[in-house]
C-alpha cells in the first residue's frame, strides 16, 4: 500500500477556522470515494473523549473523523493538553496520562515526544488515502517557533504542503494573511500553497481588489473565501459562541451553570434542537434566575469550581431552588459537587490534600485518586421519570463515589451508576442526551411540571443530525475553494 497524501490547514490565529476547514475538507475528500483521517499532534482543549478501546483524545479531530466518517482512533491526536491551572496542563499521549506539567516544563520536554507523534502518523498513512492535519495557533508566533511540533515544524516532519487560512469575521485579515506570511522564514514560505480567506459575510467582489493586492504582495494564490457557514457542528470549548447565548426564547428555561473550567459542554447540543428547551450558560447568580431545570456540568477540576460556585453565590442560589423542588441534574465533575462530601487525599484533583463539603442534594461521597476511569458505556435510565431511557456515551474522571441511594441508571454490563433523590439526578455519563430518548423524557417531566402540554417534537437523532450537518459544511466548503488547487497542492489530479 502506498503512503497517504496529505494537506495541512494553519491559521492566522486561533478561532481561524482551522478545525472546521479540516471537518469540511475530511468529508469533501471522503465524498470523493477516499479514505481520509485527520491529525493534530498537539491539542489543547477540556473537551476530550474516549475511543472504544478506552484511550482519551481531544473532540476536535473526533468530529473530524465523523465527517470522514471513521472510527475516531487516539493516533489521530497523540498529545492532548488539558488546562488544570493558569500555568500548566494535564499531558496525555497517546490516550494516557503522563502527568501535570508546568508550560515551561512542557515547553522544554515536548521535543521528546516526536517519536510518538511520527510513529501515530506513519500508522495512520500506511491505512488511508489522505490525512488533513490541523496546526494549533499561528504558525507566526516567534517565542514559540523554536521546537515547533504542530505548526510548521510538523509539517517539516511529515513533508505536509500548507493552506493558510483568515478570519475576516473579526476584522483585519489581510493584515493577519500578508504578516504572517512575512514572518516566515523562506523554506516556511514555500510549504504554503495558498491563503483561504474565512468566515466572510457578504458580496466577494467587494473583495477583489484586495484580493489581488494581497497575491501580489505575497506571491501566492487565494484559493477561495470561504462564506460565514450557519452549521451547528462542535466547536473547540474555550471560542465557543454558544456559551454566550443567555436568552432562549423557548417555554422551557435550561439553565447550565458555566463553570470556570467547564469540560465536554458538547454533552448539551442535543438538547438545543428541541423546540421546547431554551438551553442557556450562567455564570452569576443575577442571571441564573428561576429557571425550569439546572444543569451543572462536567469540569476540569471540580474542587476549585466548587469553591468558585460557593463563593460566587451560585451554590446558595441553587439549593434555594432546590428547596422549591427544581429538578438538577448533575453530569461528571457537576455529580461529585451535588453530593455530600468531596476527598482529596493526595492532592490529585486540586494540587492540595483537602475535604470539601459538596451542595449535599445527593447521598453520595467521592475520593478522588490518580486513577482516571476511561470508557465507552450503554445504560438503560432506571430512575423516574426517566426511566427505560436509552443511552450511549462514555466516562471520563478521576474520583470514585460511593452512593447509599438510588441509583440513576444500570450500565450493560449490570453495574449501577448515577444516583437520584427526589427530584436531583446526578450522572457520570456524557453523551446522556445524543439518543434523543432522555432528552424526550426530560421534557415530559419539565412539562408536566409547568403545566404545560408536551408537543410531540418530530427529532432528528443526534448522529443523524451530526452527519446532516457535516454535508451542508461540505457543501458551502467546496463551492467556495479551488479543490482542484488543493488536489494539485497534494500531488493528486482530480
Amino acid at each position: 500500500m502506498s503512503r497517504a497524501k496529505c494537506i495541512m490547514v494553519q491559521g492566522t490565529m486561533s478561532g481561524a477556522g482551522k478545525s472546521l476547514l479540516c471537518a469540511a475538507l475530511c468529508r469533501v475528500f471522503a465524498q470523493d470515494g477516499y479514505r481520509v483521517a485527520p491529525f493534530k499532534s498537539q491539542n489543547m482543549a477540556l473537551n476530550s473523549f474516549v475511543t472504544r478501546d478506552g484511550l482519551e483524545m481531544g473532540r476536535a479531530q473526533v468530529v473530524q473523523a465523523q465527517a470522514a466518517g471513521i472510527e475516531p482512533d487516539v493516533r489521530m491526536n497523540p498529545i492532548l493538553l488539558k488546562p488544570s491551572s493558569d500555568v500548566g496542563s494535564q499531558v496525555i499521549v497517546n490516550g494516557e496520562v503522563r502527568g501535570q506539567m508546568k508550560a515551561a516544563d512542557y515547553f522544554r520536554h515536548k521535543k521528546q515526544l516526536i517519536p510518538d507523534i511520527l510513529a501515530a502518523y506513519n500508522s495512520l498513512a500506511e491505512e488511508v488515502d489522505i490525512i488533513v492535519i490541523e496546526g494549533a495557533g499561528s504558525p507566526a508566533e516567534i517565542n514559540l517557533k523554536a521546537d515547533d511540533i504542530v505548526n510548521m515544524g510538523l509539517a517539516k516532519l511529515v513533508d505536509a504542503p500548507v493552506l493558510l487560512a483568515g478570519d475576516i469575521d473579526r476584522g483585519g485579515v489581510f493584515a493577519q494573511l500578508y504578516g504572517t506570511v512575512e514572518l516566515l522564514e523562506p523554506e516556511e514560505r514555500a510549504r504554503v500553497q495558498g491563503l483561504i480567506i474565512n468566515k466572510f459575510r457578504g458580496d466577494v467582489e467587494i473583495l477583489r481588489p484586495g484580493l489581488t493586492m494581497l497575491e501580489e504582495k505575497t506571491r501566492l494564490p487565494v484559493l477561495g473565501v470561504v462564506p460565514y457557514l450557519n452549521v451547528d457542528i462542535e466547536d473547540e470549548d474555550s471560542l465557543s459562541q454558544r456559551l454566550d447565548v443567555k436568552n432562549v426564547v423557548k417555554p422551557l428555561d435550561v439553565a447550565i451553570i458555566r463553570l470556570p473550567r467547564l469540560s465536554n459542554f458538547t454533552d448539551f447540543i442535543s438538547l438545543e434542537q428541541h423546540p421546547l428547551l431554551g438551553v442557556r450558560y450562567v455564570e452569576s447568580t443575577r442571571g441564573l434566575g428561576a429557571p425550569d431545570c439546572i444543569i451543572l456540568p462536567g469540569t476540569k477540576n471540580t474542587v476549585d469550581d466548587l469553591l468558585w460556585l460557593r463563593q460566587s453565590g451560585l451554590e446558595a442560589a441553587i439549593l434555594k431552588l432546590a428547596e422549591r423542588g427544581t429538578p438538577i441534574l448533575g453530569v461528571c465533575g457537576g455529580y461529585q459537587m451535588l453530593g455530600q462530601q468531596l476527598d482529596d487525599p493526595t492532592g490529585s484533583e486540586s494540587g492540595r490534600v483537602q475535604s470539601l463539603r459538596g451542595l449535599g442534594l445527593l447521598p453520595t461521597r467521592t475520593v478522588f485518586s490518580e486513577q482516571k476511569r476511561r470508557t465507552q458505556v450503554t445504560a438503560t435510565v432506571t430512575a423516574e421519570p426517566f426511566a427505560g431511557a436509552k443511552l450511549t456515551g462514555y466516562e471520563i474522571h478521576t474520583g470514585r463515589t460511593v452512593v447509599e441511594g438510588t441509583p440513576f441508571d444500570t450500565l450493560a454490563d449490570g453495574q449501577p451508576e448515577g444516583c437520584v433523590n427526589g427530584s436531583v439526578f446526578g450522572t457520570y455519563l456524557h453523551g446522556l442526551f445524543d439518543t434523543g430518548e432522555l432528552t424526550e423524557k426530560l421534557t415530559v417531566f419539565l412539562c408536566k411540571r409547568k403545566g404545560i402540554a408536551p408537543e410531540a417534537a418530530a427529532l432528528v437523532p443526534m448522529e443523524q443530525y451530526r452527519q446532516q450537518q457535516f454535508d451542508l459544511l461540505a457543501d458551502g466548503v467546496r463551492g467556495a475553494l479551488d479543490m482542484a488547487a488543493v488536489y494539485r497542492a497534494m500531488g493528486m489530479e482530480r
